[in-house]
């Protein structure tokens, strides 16, 4: 059959492109080597922040009395929270699933690989079969990426997709990366009772964070027990008589760690083995897909979305990408902006950012103007005890209008959404400041926080004319 538009992967990217391409009169196949939804679904964003949300209810019972409520015998079945996990991802899959089925799409399972510019042959367990289509759109995702250390095909060393799959806590992890990932599943088996150690090689914890948000994040995270070892490189992992030995190069001598698993967090690398690019005639190389801002790559007729390219590995910018390229597969002409992508951390509190740091600002010799409001100053903080946090805004000197915002704090994923907002409308701190935001709310610090860059904050102390 000759379709309009066949989509390869069937993640956040290539299911949103296929639904898309449907929904704009196309017959469109919809070609997923495992499950629907993709790694995002299946093994990373929504299981782990499943697993997340089970941490933070164990954390509020354990502090239960500082609301004046009592509760005996608590504890938890890390069965049960693992179960809820699949639970959750197998309802999510489910909704997917018919999404497709009532867009008319057709769906083929196995391993595509271009036999030419046009066509596509997938292979499964059952065979293989050939289908043709005018528009071809790519969304094989990413893998994570090997950990050149010696010792790390231990059976203790795992990815995160074995993380997914522990029957219970290990009682001593360590992990390898500093990033979003690392941090996360460090703050989940902490609160589930493993002693937990990070170690980065860069000099900081989540580097690509501000750094007065590390600052704050970096005292919650020895607040909650989690050890973090910076500027360090782990050299190699040995058997151990109870557990393995991590190899640590501190810069000032090797640190000998003995823990039960080892959590490979180094990121993720562009998944484009097997797919016969070469045949297709499609430019790549080790950092992904080459594409236009239309989605398009080198070959007519055939796109790229999503973490195959290379470009901000998130799963809103793959669904985003999804749509741009379906439209443009459909005779459109639209076009993809990364100048306003938020990025989420979902630790507790949480992190979320858009646009440039501080830092980068400076780097690019831009002048700027930097604000910032603590949640422990809001009214909706206290009374929930999340008093833990800030939002900080960078806009142009100039011209007031913003250009990075960065929140550490509970609900930082929703708050940053007026930053996004403002940065890809091209709207100024003054816009946001006198805009009315409902009380009591934590959308109230991100106001706040605006009004700091042409003025003074109202509910923030002054002492000798500065902020305290």
């Amino acid at each position: 059959m000759k379709y309009d538009v066949a989509v390869l992967g069937g993640g956040p990217g290539g299911y949103v492109a296929a639904i898309r391409a449907a929904q704009l009169g196309g017959k469109v196949l919809l070609i997923e080597k495992d499950k629907l939804g993709g790694v995002c679904l299946n093994r990373g964003c929504i299981p782990t922040k499943t697993l997340l949300k089970s941490a933070e209810k164990w954390e509020e019972l354990k502090h239960l009395a500082e609301f004046g409520l009592k509760a005996d015998h608590i504890g938890f079945d890390f069965g049960a929270v693992m179960a809820r996990k699949n639970n959750v991802v197998t309802q999510l899959r489910g909704g997917i699933e018919k999404l497709i089925k009532s867009n008319a799409i057709d769906v083929a399972y196995g391993m595509a690989k271009f036999t030419g510019a046009n066509d596509v042959e997938v292979v499964n367990q059952d065979g293989h079969e050939s289908y043709s289509a005018k528009k071809i759109i790519i969304a094989t995702g990413s893998l994570p990426a090997s950990l050149p250390v010696a010792g790390s095909d231990l059976p203790a060393v795992i990815t995160s997709d074995g993380m997914l799959e522990l029957s219970e806590v290990p009682k001593r992890l360590l992990v390898i990366g500093g990033g979003a990932v690392g941090i996360e599943f460090a703050a989940i088996m902490q609160s589930f009772g493993s002693q937990v150690t990070v170690v980065e090689m860069l000099p900081t914890i989540l580097p690509s964070v501000d750094l007065d948000i590390i600052k704050r994040m970096g005292v919650v995270l020895r607040k909650s027990g989690i050890k973090t070892i910076a500027g360090a490189k782990v050299t190699e992992i040995v058997t151990a008589d109870d557990g393995v030995m991590v190899k640590v190069d501190t810069g000032k001598g090797i640190q000998e760690i003995i823990v039960d698993k080892v959590l490979a967090a180094t990121g993720r690398r562009p998944a484009t083995e097997g797919l016969n690019l070469d045949v297709a005639g499609v430019n790549y190389d080790r950092s992904g897909i080459t594409v236009n801002d239309k989605m398009e790559t080198n070959v007519a007729g055939i796109y790229a979305i999503g973490d195959v390219t290379g470009r901000s590995m998130l799963a809103h910018v793959a669904s985003a990408a999804g749509i741009v390229a379906a439209e443009n597969a459909m005779g459109g002409s639209s076009v993809m902006h990364y100048g306003a992508v938020p990025s989420c951390i979902f630790t507790t509190p949480e992190i979320a950012m858009v646009g440039l740091t501080e830092q980068e600002a400076k780097a690019e010799s831009r002048e700027v103007t930097v604000s910032r409001f603590n949640f422990a100053a809001n009214g909706k903080a206290v009374s929930m005890a999340e008093t833990d946090g800030l939002v900080k805004i960078v806009a142009e000197a100039a011209t007031g209008k913003v250009v990075g915002m960065h929140i550490m704090g509970s609900h930082a994923s929703d708050l940053i959404m007026e930053g996004t907002l403002a940065i890809r409308n091209g709207l100024t701190a003054k816009d946001i400041a006198h805009t009315i935001h409902p009380h009591p709310s934590l959308s109230e610090t991100v106001m706040e926080s605006a009004h700091g860059i042409d003025g003074p904050i109202i509910h923030q102390v002054m002492m000798n004319g500065r902020r305290i």
